[in-house]
């Protein structure tokens, strides 16, 4: 045990470098030892500096260039320490796996493979040989996980500042559209930023980008040339650096600024057409090359395989390595691929009414504290108090701080069980709300249905085994999925059918606006008329107006109960133009527009993909139909030729090549697992299809989530094929 114990501590250390992303403590006593060490020699500048500097900067990182440095070298250094001496374990390790004789492993090995017996004779080596092997070892492995790490850490880095880029360029051409609008509506341009700067979780990355500046503005008194310059030269986006450059630039010469955000807007919107070509292109490309690399490659190899293992030589190990390894990891790579190249955002603007409850309660808690020193001030400045009601006065302070004390306590209780309340009371909203908590439900039900129908095992082999549970695994899987994708979709379905009435609800409410009618009374016109899937959040609207609600607050609730990115970009786009002006009608246009534009974007994505979706379903049904060919025709006939005629004697039938004889290409097909090879054929379709339907959603509608009805689709179609072909 003691022999083991650098490894149980190079182990440890290795662990302990996870500490710091997971707790703050650790994370802050590795930033002290880093900087102790490293702080002095990462703090020099120089070219690599602000290149790194620059780097953390554009990937948007917390906190200075020689923390990240300098816990970077110290997560090298560790790495580096602990790899070499794992590196002398993993060299005694082989040199014990080869205690064997060369003579023995050449008898076990094919042929062809004969020379790799040559490696036992490391074992023979002398002391010198064998510490100079293990310091090979030790040495490599450590350089490899120091050099790695380092490397590794900065690379992650630069990856992220390309992802921050990606999502900058999708969101600029909405930032732009609400920037031009609130200039439009005559607000300031210093307040267009601020107003950006609040609404930066609707507008996403390129908000935020423009928001630094605006810190930088507020916080520190810096200019707005020079906070826009900066931002120029930071941000990942070459798009925003140009922007941010042009908009200096407009702003030095006292040009207006709502002329130049009108030609921005204009130029974003032709920009964002010939980029949607060339996205549904290298869609297009993506689809194309899944099929042939994905579908037909895998296709392919496993035929030849049990061509040749049915037929030649056992392939089921390599076959395994195909299916349960080749097959998901290529898959996921290849999805992880298309999100970083095809990535955009999304989100909405959530309010927390817990903070609002408790900032009341303080205020009242105030006030109530305020009124308790004016009737005290007031009882002594008529004079005619007393020790006895000074007494009085303080005892009543303290019952009042007191009830106050009680009070918040009941708010935070209420805070802490709110979301249960709101289960209780809207179960199904709160499902819709967050689709993946239907899981809490499906998986225990599934689980419980498995050990009712599955269960008890027989022992056996373990294909027998595995055979008694597989199908049960698989339909209970296909249900649990079925009951996400239900939910998912229908909150899908319904945000979809709400942002399509958005357009058409922007401008009716511009066209009363325009015709002289207040904001107020344009909203409760436009909710009378028919909108669709919208109607009845509107008129819930309008019920809030009519009971005393500002327009603000209600189409803030409004957002909060559609939770739709194009309705949180209406509705901050909305409340903040009201501020300036009631004239609202031109800014209503322009977001009508920008919704209409995404809309129109997002619909002719739909339909293209549409193509690549069948061809992607039609695909693995030739995949299925071969599988089940294999298993129908290929590896009964196989077995059929394996059996030897009956025939008695030594006569002409015992030839090879005569009829019955057993030699030629059927010598050594008895010893054929054909069980093993049907059951891998069940597993090669199910796996593949839970690939399909990814990259369905991927590549058709842009997440993975949005494939997991064709996941279920698939599976339902693969147990169906194979219930058919066990019936046969």
């Amino acid at each position: 045990m003691i022999a083991y114990l650098p490894l149980l501590a190079a182990v440890g250390c290795c662990l302990a470098l996870l500490l710091p992303a997971v707790d703050d403590g650790a994370d802050l006593v590795v930033t002290r030892i880093a900087l102790l060490i490293f702080g002095d020699y990462v703090a020099e500048d120089g070219p690599r500096r602000r290149r790194q500097r620059d780097l953390m900067r554009a990937a948007h990182i917390a906190g200075t260039h020689r923390t990240y440095a300098a816990k970077t070298l110290l997560y090298a250094g560790v790495l580096g320490v602990a790899g070499s001496v794992v590196g002398v374990y993993v060299a005694a390790g082989l040199l014990s796996a080869l205690d064997v004789s060369e003579a023995t492993l050449r008898e076990t090995l094919p042929a062809s493979l004969g020379f790799v017996a040559g490696v036992t004779r490391l074992t023979e080596l002398g002391l010198p040989q064998l510490f100079l092997l293990l310091t090979l070892a030790s040495a490599t492995l450590g350089s490899a996980l120091a050099i790695g790490m380092y490397y590794g850490r900065w690379e992650l880095l630069d990856q992220r500042a390309h992802a921050r880029g990606a999502e900058i360029d999708a969101t600029l051409p909405r930032t732009v559209a609400f920037m031009y609008a609130l200039s439009r509506s005559g607000m300031p341009f210093p307040r267009v930023m601020d107003t950006l700067a609040e609404n930066e979780a609707v507008y996403g990355e390129a908000a935020t980008e423009l928001s630094v500046a605006v810190r930088d503005m507020n916080a520190f008194g810096t200019d707005a040339l020079t906070a826009l310059q900066r931002t120029s030269r930071r941000t990942p986006s070459d798009d925003l650096a140009d922007f941010a450059e042009n908009l200096a630039s407009v702003l030095g010469t006292g040009q207006p600024i709502s002329a130049f955000l009108s030609d921005q807007y204009e130029l974003y919107q032709e920009e964002a057409e010939a980029k949607q070509q060339q996205y549904l292109e290298l869609l297009s490309t993506f689809a194309e090359a899944y099929v042939t690399a994905l579908v037909a490659g895998p296709l392919f190899f496993i035929t030849i395989l049990v061509v040749i293992g049915l037929v030649l030589e056992d392939t089921l190990p390599l076959l395994r390595v195909v299916v349960y390894l080749g097959v998901p990891l290529a898959t996921f790579g290849f999805v992880v691929y298309v999100d970083s190249v095809t990535q955009g955002v999304g989100g909405t603007e959530t309010v927390d009414l817990s903070e609002a409850i408790e900032d009341g309660a303080e205020a009242g808690g105030a006030a109530g504290a305020d009124g308790a020193v004016a009737a005290d001030g007031g009882a002594q400045a008529h004079g005619g108090g007393t020790q006895a009601h000074g007494g009085a006065a303080v005892d009543d302070r303290d019952r009042e701080r007191d009830r106050w004390a009680t009070s918040r306590e009941r708010l935070r209780a209420y805070d802490g069980i709110r979301s249960l309340r709101r289960w209780v009371t809207s179960p199904v909203e709160s499902v819709l709300d967050a689709p993946r908590t239907v899981f809490l439900l499906s998986v225990p039900l599934a689980v419980l249905g498995l050990l009712v129908t599955a269960f008890p095992i027989t022992l056996g082999p373990p294909t027998e085994m595995v055979a008694q549970v597989e199908r049960p695994v698989v339909a209970a899987t296909a249900l649990v999925l079925a009951s996400y994708a239900v939910v998912y979709e229908a909150r899908k379905r319904r945000v979809r059918r709400i942002e399509s009435a958005v357009p058409d609800f922007l401008d009716r409410l511009a066209s009363v606006n325009e015709a002289g009618t207040s904001v107020v009374g344009s909203v409760r016109r436009v909710a009378d008329s028919n909108l669709e899937a919208l109607t009845d959040d509107l008129r819930r609207t309008r019920r809030d107006i009519d009971w005393g609600a500002d327009v603000s607050t209600a189409l803030r609730r409004l957002e909060r109960r559609v939770r739709s990115p194009m309705t949180s970009r209406a509705v901050a786009l909305i409340t903040n133009a009201m501020r300036a002006s009631g004239d609202i009608g031109p800014v209503l246009r322009i977001a009508a527009d920008e919704a209409r534009a995404t809309w129109s974007l997002r619909r002719e994505r739909r339909q293209v993909m549409l193509t690549y979706l069948i061809v992607i379903y039609i695909s693995f049904l030739v995949f299925l139909g071969i599988i089940a060919s294999l298993s129908v025709s290929f590896i009964p006939a196989i077995e059929e030729a394996a059996i030897p005629s009956s025939g008695t004697g030594t006569g002409a039938s015992d030839l090879p090549g005569a009829p019955g004889g057993s030699s030629g290409i059927t010598e050594g097909l008895g010893d054929i697992e054909a069980g093993a090879y049907e059951q891998l054929f069940f597993h090669a379709a199910a796996i593949q299809a839970v690939c399909s339907g990814l990259v369905a959603g991927q590549l058709g509608e842009g997440s993975v989530k949005d494939g997991v009805k064709h996941v279920v689709v698939l599976l339902l179609l693969t147990l169906a094929t194979f219930l058919v072909i066990d019936t046969l």
